[in-house]
């Protein structure tokens, strides 16, 4: 059972912290892996434990962008293609998903396929869910703006269309080289039709189709799911379960892995980076991964709009030494960022034109932050706000220090207690000063880091950065032949963005984890996160 496609090349071996997000911003974003509080010790039964974070919001796949929610959607739902370890693409739901046309997908779905109370899932199922999310404007609508009749909180997309029971049409405004590609990720997951009737009811106990069943949810302390005895997929639970335990600080999940009493962690704190590799020994990893680190500066704010703006993010990157902060702070385990997506994604290019301002330039900084007073006097302290939960501390304080030296100004992180509350604020809007971010890829494709992050309107666009030149690279991207084409095309939209500096690129993060003596089968995927499935327990 194979995904057919017109055009559709193969897909890299790994490419979303955050999710990042995708998804969202992961130690990474979209979105980000911090972590919350609580202990490591299992219950009675023999969990794998997992270190996770509090989710954002309830959890509903489409309105999930944060990776301490999207772990847990992605063991409890199942959408109609899923990503192995590699980022290899395998259907799931899907029978197949074959072209009609140029811009017209026919998708086929599997018989069998029930949520967890055995409802069987329609066609109708899909096409109801995709036209939810648009109508309410959840965090990831925009990953259906592809699709023919898709504007923001649109009732329903004419591009979507129940053929019968097992069969839907999926027609997009344009020929989209990677659209099947895209749909394994979370927002194209089905829900049963209880779910659009109370939202926030059902994302707190949730009847999905994954792996996985929620158990239970306790807030601010842990989240455990268990087998899904109607799941009918190939990702079959090896395990009896895993416990994500929420937990204060970095070093509190470390310490309990050396003990014992955590199973598999996703990111090691940065007291550790120079001694967890021979603490570990062969249960230690450090491999690349399709995290992007950065932070933001909404151009709303006093002194970060227009001319002014451009010319003082410019400084900004400029004053920061990121070869020093990541030998000397991340221990090897983080590499200064050339672009804005991941080196070990299809058509990366380190020389991007433009990206010479991410050089480490003093004397510059100096000019440009010049140059910006005579447009407006800066007053006042630069702030960069982080999550105190994430193990981000040293790292700010060596950019803020950096900031400080080479420019002069007084430039101080603004720690937020968890994870949970600095998005509040960055997604509320009512944040003030820089705050961090990053991505963590969704499907593997450049367009992945570009489109959500800085398209104009895009869900995780939480810096509102709009040009139309930019959105205009990113529609002949999405349209060309072929996923190859596409990547240079993504390139030259990157020019634009290294001009703009939306958001100001420091490095690449590898994943940095490991596991206890008491797991086996333990394998980082190409999204930084451990293939929970296969996870035996001694």
């Amino acid at each position: 059972m194979t995904l057919r496609k017109k055009a559709f090349g193969a897909l890299a071996a790994t490419t979303l912290v955050f999710g990042l997000a995708a998804c969202g911003d992961s130690d990474s974003g979209n979105g980000d892996s911090a972590n919350g509080g609580g202990d490591g010790n299992g219950g009675g039964d023999n969990y794998v434990t997992a270190n996770g974070t509090e989710p954002q919001n309830p959890l509903i796949p489409s309105n999930t962008n944060e990776v301490g929610g999207g772990n847990i959607v992605d063991l409890i739902y199942s959408g109609l293609v899923y990503y192995d370890a590699e980022g290899k693409i395998h259907n799931e739901m899907a029978e197949s998903i074959e072209p009609e046309g140029d811009k017209t997908f026919r998708v086929t779905l599997k018989d069998g396929w029930t949520f967890a109370d055995g409802t069987e899932i329609t066609a109708q199922h899909f096409v109801d869910t995709w036209n939810h999310a648009v109508a309410n404007s959840h965090l990831s609508a925009y990953f259906f703006e592809p699709i023919m009749g898709y504007e923001e909180g649109a009732e329903s997309m004419e591009g979507l269309q129940v053929v019968d029971d097992k069969t839907f049409t999926i027609e997009l405004n344009q020929p989209e080289a990677d659209f099947p590609q895209r749909l394994g990720y979370s927002a194209f997951y089905p829900l049963p039709d209880e779910a659009r009737e109370d939202e926030a009811a059902f994302g707190e106990n949730p009847n999905g189709n994954g792996p996985y069943k929620l158990l239970e949810w306790n807030h601010n302390q842990d989240a455990t799911v268990v087998p899904n005895e109607e799941y009918q997929g190939e990702r079959t639970p090896q395990n009896d379960g895993i416990k994500f335990v929420f937990y204060a600080q970095q070093d509190a999940a470390y310490n309990d892995l050396l003990a014992g009493n955590l199973d598999t962690l996703d990111a090691i704190p940065d007291i550790a980076f120079s001694t967890f590799e021979d603490e570990l020994g062969e249960r230690a990893v450090n491999q690349p991964s399709a995290v992007f680190q950065s932070f933001t500066i909404p151009e709303s704010l006093e002194h970060w709009g227009g001319e002014e703006g451009k010319l003082r993010r410019q400084a900004l990157s400029h004053a920061i030494d990121r070869e020093e902060i990541t030998n000397t702070i991340f221990e090897g385990t983080r590499t200064p960022a050339t672009d804005f997506t991941s080196p070990v994604l299809p058509g990366y290019d380190g020389d991007v034109a433009g990206n010479d301002v991410l050089d480490f330039d003093p004397e510059r900084a100096k000019e440009l932050w010049a140059q910006a007073d005579e447009i407006a006097p800066f007053t006042g302290e630069f702030t960069l706000s982080y999550n105190a939960d994430g193990g981000h501390q040293a790292w700010v304080d060596a950019v803020t220090n950096s900031i400080r030296n080479n420019l002069g100004i007084e430039a101080v992180g603004n720690p937020y207690p968890d994870f949970k509350s600095l998005r509040d604020d960055v997604t509320g809007r009512t944040i003030q000063g820089a705050f961090r971010a990053g991505w963590q890829a969704d499907y593997p494709s450049a367009g992945n880091f570009l489109g959500p992050l800085y398209g104009t309107g895009a869900g995780s666009n939480d810096g509102d950065y709009s040009n139309p030149d930019f959105d205009a690279k990113l529609a002949e991207a999405a349209g060309s032949d072929s996923p190859e084409a596409a990547a240079g095309i993504y390139n030259e939209a990157q020019e634009i963005l290294f001009q703009d500096l939306p958001a100001i690129p420091l490095w690449y993060s590898n994943v940095a984890g490991g596991y206890s003596e008491n797991v086996d089968n333990v394998t980082f995927s190409w999204k930084s996160v451990p293939v929970y499935y296969e996870i035996t327990k001694q």
